[in-house]
């Protein structure tokens, strides 16, 4: 036994001498702060606001996080704007490896993260709204059971909930992480940075609260799923090339090509490939991948709703684009004809889903979330050109679309419903509510078919300029892969049958008379109470003619009429904000487009 133990300290000692040479010899990477710096001031926001829910007083708790949040934002898009200045151009280095190559801080980075942060702040305008009676879009308490004395007891109390703030920090912080990673693990780590926090937000609304808890777990669950899709398909990336950074991988594509490789390891890349990339399309809300989308956009609250279809959908985006380019797309030309044809099978579905089944909604917010199905098909039609253009014309798309895409949700956060007894509930969001709102409140209709028309891609508007460059960046093509005339031909067709809904929402805004009327005015949000049990079913109204083609927006006699909350509040500054933004780079697109060829060196 002595001898035993003998042997096992001298082994333990030569392990331990071991460790300490193999410590001598380590070098910890050199952290370049000023790059992660816009990171650094989110991330610590974030923190600080955790700290602020701790140990402010509630009666200046609100006040505080809204004021960290906005201040935070607009610091990390001055550290952005700065980075821009001091790296890019002649002469400049370009690009920063950052954390031992963790993360690339270079021109197409910078434009998703100004990109990202300019349509936060204007979605967190949004978020921080509330009414003259201090409600806003969030529940008083999140863990108590809907409809039970707990909730009510909170709701009689004024209890405010906000822990939405370090929630939405935490979420910007990894969605500016997502288009800088450049290894596979750094990216799944802010896959689930920016995603956690958004699951906990869908189940936050102060109305419809078991709509709003189901579609927060339905997000969870298929967002889990779609997350170990992404690990696995990174397990294989990493078997195949046997590093998940992504100058390795693609090292590892080109030696495919060179004969480097045993045969028939071109599947494991394919499939490791199309899984990782599988884990995006989960998030831009690509099909077969979109289920979640309308009834998360449905059930969260409305302005939790605008920031994910947003900000989630330029992140994502930007991440796919890091793949695509600097990812270890590669390889022989059999694996990128593959890779090739079912992504162009992705897009064309996603578009056909998103614009058909769209048509065919009553529901405003589902209606939307249809539309950004399309979107993201659109989008894709852009990323599959494979050629510097695509990626201009995807980060242009992303600006016109994020802020169109806030701009509507707002106004749909401003269009409510009204009891019996005058106190205004819930918003407005069965098509027929919206009839005669353009005589209601013209300029909040004007605004909302500003945005229904850039969807649209109707000239003048910034959607329009947004689809042009994704079409012609499609037909232009890879000399090495071919074009996508079929893509653009169906982007267009898609394009067309779009046009029939928004359409129709301005139809119902401007020439449909309401089933009723309440005298206009103010109106403001009064304390919580049941929702007044209006029939939101189809059928003749009086007063308005009925045809098959009006029979779906039409409501039934006692329906909850609808009102619009006025005055100047963060909301309507927002909405204002991204509707003059939609036409302005409608009318003149060359600044943005000379800015995103400048940052990201292209033509």
């Amino acid at each position: 036994m002595i001898l035993t133990t003998a042997a096992a300290s001298a082994a333990a000692g030569s392990t331990t001498t071991a460790v300490v040479a193999a410590a001598g010899s380590f070098t910890p990477p050199e952290v370049q702060w000023t790059a992660v710096a816009p990171l650094l001031v989110v991330f610590g926001a974030g923190v600080l606001a955790v700290l602020v829910e701790a140990f402010v007083p509630a009666r200046l708790r609100r006040a505080v996080q809204v004021s960290l949040i906005l201040v935070a934002l607009v610091a990390a898009l001055l550290v952005v704007v700065w980075q821009c200045v001091e790296w890019l151009g002649p002469d400049k280095p370009g690009a920063v490896v950052v954390l031992g190559g963790s993360l690339v801080i270079e021109g197409i980075s910078l434009m998703f993260q100004g990109t990202i942060l300019v349509v936060a702040f204007l979605a967190v305008l949004v978020v921080v709204d509330r009414s003259a009676s201090g409600q806003d879009a969030f529940a008083p308490s999140v863990a108590a059971i809907p409809g039970s004395d707990y909730e009510e007891l909170a709701r009689r109390r004024g209890l405010e909930q906000t822990e939405v703030f370090p929630l939405l920090l935490f979420a910007i912080g990894g969605m500016l992480i997502f288009p800088a990673a450049a290894d596979l693990l750094t990216m799944f780590i802010a896959l689930e940075v920016l995603s956690l926090p958004l699951y906990v937000m869908s189940g936050m609304a102060r109305r419809r609260r078991l709509l709003s808890q189901e579609a927060s777990f339905k997000y969870f669950v298929l967002g889990a799923f779609a997350s170990a899709i992404f690990l696995f398909g990174s397990a294989l990336l990493y078997g195949y090339s046997g590093s998940v950074r992504f100058a390795d991988l693609a090292t590892a594509s080109t030696a495919v090509v060179q004969g480097g490789s045993p045969d028939g390891w071109e599947l494991l890349w394919l499939v490791g490939f199309l899984m990782v990339v599988c884990g995006l399309l989960f998030k831009v809300g690509a099909v077969p991948f979109q289920a979640w989308v309308p009834d998360v956009y449905q059930g969260a609250p409305t302005p939790v709703t605008g920031f994910m279809a947003a900000c989630t959908k330029i992140a994502a985006f930007g991440a796919l684009v890091r793949i695509l380019w600097f990812g270890g797309l590669g390889g022989t030309l059999d694996m990128l004809l593959s890779f090739k044809t079912a992504m162009w099978v992705v897009a064309i579905a996603t578009m056909a889903v998103g614009v058909v089944v769209g048509a065919t909604q009553t529901d405003m917010k589902r209606m939307l979330g249809y539309s950004s199905i399309a979107h993201a098909g659109f989008v894709l039609v852009a990323i599959l050109g494979f050629n510097p253009q695509g990626i201009k014309a995807v980060i242009f798309y992303l600006v016109a679309y994020g802020v169109a895409t806030v701009g509507a949700f707002g106004v749909v956060s401003l269009v409510r419903e009204r009891g019996s007894g005058g106190e205004v509930l819930g918003e407005a969001t069965y098509l027929g509510q919206w009839a005669g709102l353009g005589k209601r409140s013209p300029w909040l209709a004007a605004c909302f078919s500003v945005f229904l028309l850039s969807f649209a891609g109707i000239p003048l508007t910034a959607g329009f300029i947004a689809k042009f460059g994704a079409f012609s960046a499609a037909v232009e093509g890879n000399p090495q892969l071919g074009t996508g005339e079929v893509l653009a031909v169906v982007g267009v067709l898609a394009s067309a049958v779009a046009v029939f809904f928004y359409i129709r929402i301005i139809v119902i805004m401007f020439f449909m008379d309401p089933a009723g009327t309440l005298p206009d005015g103010p109106a403001d949000l009064l304390p919580d109470g049941p929702a007044t049990p209006g029939a939101r079913v189809e059928g003749d109204s009086e007063g308005l003619a009925s045809s098959p083609a009006q029979t779906s927006v039409l409501l039934a006699d006692g329906a909850p009429q609808v009102t619009v909350v006025t005055g100047l509040g963060p909301t309507a500054v927002a909405v204002a904000v991204c509707a003059a933004l939609v036409v302005v780079l409608g009318v003149f697109p060359a600044p943005l487009l000379e800015l995103v060829g400048w940052a990201t060196g292209i033509g």
